[in-house]
């Protein structure tokens, strides 16, 4: 029978799935771990979906040396594919043939760090293997099968803020009928139970993703064209439980262009929030300064601003944009970006 602290761990630990601060809470969930069952020291491992190596995103009580072995050797050795298969997350003591005890990687990593017993459990979310859990212990037989089991409980909420691909879908202004997919470089791995956004298939909406990584911007709200339909579409840099450098989160629907604007009404608009003149403007679109001076009348109008300063204002507000990447200097990108902290 679980007791009364048992029960308390399981709550706690699923609440803080919920913890705003991703990495405070990944490290409360270890360190209460520790406590309830007697542990020396903890350590979450997630499995970085552009590679698939496994990296710690938190640990407890572990040297450097020991944290790095057991994120990355572990996998390497033939007790990991006992540990995915097990219906309980296998512990040292308590296995029958003791063949991890006389194996190599205890005798080079686990032994010499001053540890005697030790379990591992596999995490899964939304049935996808998402990393690891080890927790070691000075004490041989310090992890029973009733410790197995309240690991086993706490798993699905350990798994929650492990997973990588899952975690960036609670990025803020991520719909739940948003296709979605995670963005570094010339590799899109897709987010659970997403789709791949469509406009991801656009060459020029690429370059866009590749100048928002590159002009360090945390957010971008944007429109895009695509076999003439309109996306509401949005960059994020996400938080995640792997350092991802240069990971971007695109997320994307189609859309109503808003007010009534017509597709070069929004190229306009796009070009008066990046401050350019009626001359400019008609120098780019190869048209006479005449012909802006009506686009912009019509986009005023429907609007109902009153000044191409107000008028630019609420495209970046509301994200009436389509980004113009090649511009020197990313400029097309960068007018447009939401500041880390902003």
């Amino acid at each position: 029978m679980p007791t009364y602290r048992h029960v308390a761990l399981a709550a706690e630990i699923g609440m803080l799935v919920h913890e705003p601060d991703a990495a405070r809470a990944r490290g409360e969930m270890l360190r209460l771990l520790n406590e309830v069952l007697d542990g020396d020291a903890a350590s979450l491992i997630a499995v970085d979906p552009f590679d698939g190596k496994h990296r710690q995103v938190a640990g407890v009580g572990y040297t450097a040396e020991t944290a790095r072995s057991l994120a990355v050797d572990f996998a390497r050795t033939p007790w990991f594919d006992d540990v995915l298969n097990a219906e309980l997350p296998p512990s040292i003591s308590e296995e029958p043939s003791q063949s991890f005890r006389r194996g190599w990687f205890y005798e080079e990593h686990v032994e010499p760090a001053g540890f005697r017993d030790g379990m591992t459990g596999a995490l899964r979310h939304q049935g996808r293997y998402v990393g690891l859990v080890h927790l070691s212990s000075g004490r041989q037989g310090a992890f029973d099968t009733r410790g197995r089991r309240l690991l086993a409980s706490v798993m699905p909420a350990l798994a929650a803020v492990a997973d990588v691909a899952g975690r960036a879908v609670h990025a803020g202004g991520v719909r739940p009928s948003d296709r979605v997919a995670l963005v570094s470089g010339d590799r899109i791995v897709p987010v659970p139970e997403r789709e791949r956004p469509q406009v991801l298939e656009d060459r020029a909406f690429r370059e866009v993703v590749a100048e928002f990584r590159e002009s360090g911007g945390r957010r971008l709200r944007a429109l895009w064209p695509l076999d003439r339909t309109w996306h509401r579409v949005g960059l994020l840099s996400p938080e995640l439980p792997v350092r991802l450098p240069g990971a971007v989160l695109v997320h994307a629907r189609p859309a109503v262009v808003p007010y009534g604007l017509t597709g070069r009404e929004v190229e306009v608009l796009t070009r008066l929030a990046m401050g350019m003149s009626n001359d400019v403007i008609a120098q780019q679109f190869f048209l006479s300064p005449r012909t802006i001076h009506k686009h912009v009348e019509h986009v005023l109008q429907k609007t109902r601003t009153s000044s191409r300063t107000e008028a630019a204002a609420l495209a970046v507000r509301e994200g009436i944009l389509r980004p113009v990447p090649g511009l020197p200097r990313r400029a097309g990108v960068r007018a447009f970006l939401t500041r880390a902290g902003g």
